[in-house]
C-alpha cells in the first residue's frame, strides 16, 4: 500500500502579514499539519507529502522558508508543483534537491507503488496557466516511461471547467492538449490539482480528476453570472491518497468535531 497526502493553496507570506488583509494562512496551515500529527496512528502510513501550487501568496523566498518550517513537523519527503502565485526561481532554490536546475519545474518520481508525475502550469504575471510544449513532451515521455503502472498526476490549474467563473477565466488555457496525452494512457491515472480552493471530482478523458480544497479559504460554487468575485475564510483540510490494488481519495477536514458517540 502507498498513501500520498496532498495539501494545496496555502499561500504563505512573510511572518506578520495577512493575505488581502485577512488571512492569517501560516496560521491556518499549521493548525492543519497538527490534525495531520494527531490522526497518523489513525490513518496509517504516510510515504509522502504533494503540494499542488500556491505555497506561497508572492513567491519570496522567505515565504518558502516559512512554509518548510510549518510543514516539518509531519516529517515526509515533499513534492512540489508550482502555482499562480508562486516564483518559480526562488520555488526552485528552495526545493533545490527535488526540482530541475533548469527550464520548467516538470518532475517525475516513483513513490512506492506510484509514478508520481508534478507538471508545471505556472505562467509568470499571469493568473491563467498553460502547459508549455516542453511540459507536454515530458508528461509524454513519463507516461512512457510509467510503463502501465498506477500514476498519480499533479497540476496546479484544473484540467476541466469548474463552473467558478472567476476562476475559469484564469484557468488552463491548453486543456485539450493535456486530454490528448492522458487519453492514450492504458494504466490507471488519477489527476489531481489546486487553484479552485474547493474539492471538486470530475472525469478528464477517461480518468478521474480531483481538485484538493484549501487550508486557509474556499471559493463557493456560485455559477450565476453575477457571483460575486471573492474569497470565504471557511478553512478546509486535505486529501489523502492511497493505492491498494485501485486508488482511494479522502478528505481529511481540518476538525474532528465531538464524538465519536456510541449508537
Amino acid at each position: 500500500m502507498t498513501a500520498i497526502l496532498q495539501i494545496s493553496d496555502t499561500h504563505i507570506v512573510h511572518e506578520g502579514a495577512l493575505v488581502s488583509g485577512r488571512l492569517d494562512t501560516a496560521d491556518a496551515l499549521g493548525r492543519l499539519v497538527e490534525r495531520i500529527s494527531g490522526i497518523r496512528d489513525k490513518i496509517g502510513a504516510i510515504d509522502a507529502l504533494l503540494v499542488t501550487g500556491d505555497l506561497s501568496d508572492g513567491g519570496t523566498a522567505a515565504s518558502y522558508d516559512r512554509f518548510k518550517s510549518i510543514i516539518a513537523p509531519l516529517g515526509l519527503p515533499t513534492y512540489v508543483i508550482a502555482g499562480n502565485h508562486d516564483a518559480r526561481e526562488p520555488m526552485r532554490a528552495a526545493f533545490a534537491q527535488d526540482l530541475p536546475a533548469s527550464g520548467h519545474l516538470d518532475w517525475s518520481r516513483r513513490v512506492g507503488d506510484i509514478h508520481l508525475i508534478g507538471l508545471d502550469t505556472l505562467v509568470e504575471g499571469q493568473g491563467a496557466g498553460a502547459l508549455s510544449s516542453d511540459s507536454l513532451s515530458f508528461l509524454q515521455a513519463a507516461l512512457a516511461q510509467a510503463g502501465g503502472a498506477p500514476v498519480l498526476l499533479a497540476l496546479h490549474h484544473p484540467p476541466f471547467a469548474s463552473g467558478i467563473r472567476f476562476m475559469d477565466k484564469i484557468g488552463l488555457t491548453n486543456r485539450e492538449a493535456f486530454r490528448e496525452i492522458i487519453a492514450d494512457y492504458k494504466g490507471t491515472l488519477r489527476i489531481v490539482c489546486g487553484h479552485v480552493h474547493c474539492m471538486m471530482v470530475t472525469d478528464v478523458a477517461g480518468h478521474i480528476a480531483l481538485s484538493a480544497p484549501s487550508p486557509c479559504s474556499t471559493f463557493a460554487y456560485d455559477r450565476r453570472s453575477d457571483a460575486p468575485v471573492g474569497f470565504y475564510t471557511q478553512e478546509d483540510g486535505c486529501l489523502l491518497h492511497r493505492w491498494n490494488g485501485g486508488f482511494e481519495s479522502i478528505r481529511i477536514g481540518p476538525v474532528a468535531g465531538p464524538g465519536p458517540f456510541p449508537f
